[in-house]
């Protein structure tokens, strides 16, 4: 009886020890890359990515989004402004606040940097059957959890 707990175990350690960091430190470089492509930080892809889920926000908003103080955020605003990939629009329900929103061009930018992990992930995932993709959503949405909250413990 011990065999199974023992066969789980060194599957939980390798998983947490070695497939998803190693998973994750390949994604920092890919990150890296597209925004070195793109002629930007590796925040600023981040950012886009933020504007690109949730729409139109706050630079206040956005600088938690991607864990900046408010002076850099403003910096990484006027670079994205630069690069054209985003823009400032009055918030149509307080003229007073200025929204930052994605440009078309910045999506359709940050979207050809990852056309090639698309369509190779796609091509990964196709050998997986409903159950077994519905099961990887739900691991990777905890995972998002997880981090998030490991995120916030570290912050305060």
């Amino acid at each position: 009886m011990a065999e199974p707990a023992a066969g789980r175990e060194a599957l939980l350690a390798e998983v947490t020890t070695d497939v998803v960091p190693s998973w994750a430190i390949l994604v920092v470089q890919l990150n890296s890359l597209v925004a070195e492509r793109l002629g930007v930080t590796d925040t600023d892809v981040q950012c886009l990515f933020v504007l690109g889920r949730h729409g139109p926000t706050t630079p206040g908003v956005l600088a938690k989004h991607v864990n900046l103080t408010t002076g850099s955020a403003s910096r990484m605003i006027d670079r994205l402004v630069a690069a054209g990939c985003v823009r400032r629009v009055a918030d149509p329900h307080d003229r007073r606040r200025v929204l930052i929103e994605p440009t078309q061009e910045g999506l359709d930018r940050v979207s050809a940097a990852y056309s090639g992990l698309i369509a190779r992930t796609r091509d990964d995932l196709g050998d997986f059957d409903d159950a077994e993709l519905g099961t990887i959503v739900r691991f990777m949405k905890t995972a998002e959890r997880s981090t998030a909250a490991e995120i916030h413990r570290l912050q305060t």
